[in-house]
């Protein structure tokens, strides 16, 4: 069973369709798995989520995706995240709002949790150091974690010493491009794939994971789209210039 992982599409159908053209010229996709936020900050709400509705899927929810549908109150978000999001919100279908209103925070999928942001908060929660990895791991009840939400690509790991010694948590770094994964059996990872439309890693390239369930093995992978035409299609939506123009340089 090969299962695409992707979190944070935001909205951007160019790099989502090029996610899923390098995906499958790797071998058959058989599902998706998301970590929520297909909407927000881009212009093709739509577009992404009957994408992703199209293929056997799970999904989360993430921040953007409950602010677009005013199931979370914007005032937390910055100015152009806010307005981002109400103008997704206003061109959603009706079948797509009720998708959104319909997700989960958290879902359990065999070995697997996914979450957006953490088990202890799994809407707005950063889980990029240590101490949040440690609450995760307090909270989780599978082996594996898979979390988005900073659009970083990281992993952490969770070492148990001896049956009467504290665990520790170790930050294994960043995942990068090729960075391939044996999924342990004696250990617990939290692994965040990285964004699919909003790269924040200094890396302008799609990000995304692929789960092999016979090998036991996850793969990051990062691929190139049309920047052009996405930004293009930002700016004819009259989103604001930043979020088109920081895809150039994935932060």
């Amino acid at each position: 069973m090969r299962t695409l992982i992707v979190s944070d599409i935001h909205s951007n159908i160019v790099a989502f369709d090029a996610v899923l053209r390098d995906a499958n010229a790797r071998g058959p996709v058989d599902n998706i798995w998301s970590l929520g936020d297909m909407v927000g900050y881009g212009p093709h709400p739509n577009e992404c989520l009957d994408t992703l509705r199209g293929f056997d899927h799970v999904s989360v929810a993430g921040n953007h995706d409950l602010g677009a549908i005013g199931a979370i109150y914007l005032g937390t978000f910055n100015e152009e995240a806010a307005l981002a999001c109400e103008w997704n919100g206003a061109q959603l279908t009706a079948e797509n709002r009720a998708y959104l209103e319909d997700l989960p925070r958290v879902v359990k999928q065999g070995e697997f949790t996914l979450a957006h942001g953490s088990l202890r908060d799994p809407v707005w929660e950063y889980l990029i150091h240590e101490e949040a990895a440690r609450a995760s791991f307090d909270l989780l009840e599978t082996p594996f974690l898979l979390v988005g939400h900073s659009h970083l690509p990281l992993i952490f790991e969770e070492i148990i010493a001896g049956p009467n010694s504290p665990s520790r948590v170790h930050a294994m770094g960043r995942l990068n491009h090729g960075s391939l994964i044996h999924l342990p059996k004696d250990l617990r990872l939290i692994i965040n794939p990285g964004s699919v439309g909003q790269p924040r890693d200094r890396d302008h390239r799609a990000a995304y994971v692929m789960l092999d369930t016979d090998a036991r093995t996850l793969t990051q992978f990062r691929v190139e789209y049309d920047m052009e035409t996405a930004q293009k299609h930002f700016a004819d939506a009259g989103l604001p210039p930043s979020l088109a123009e920081r895809l150039a340089y994935g932060l």
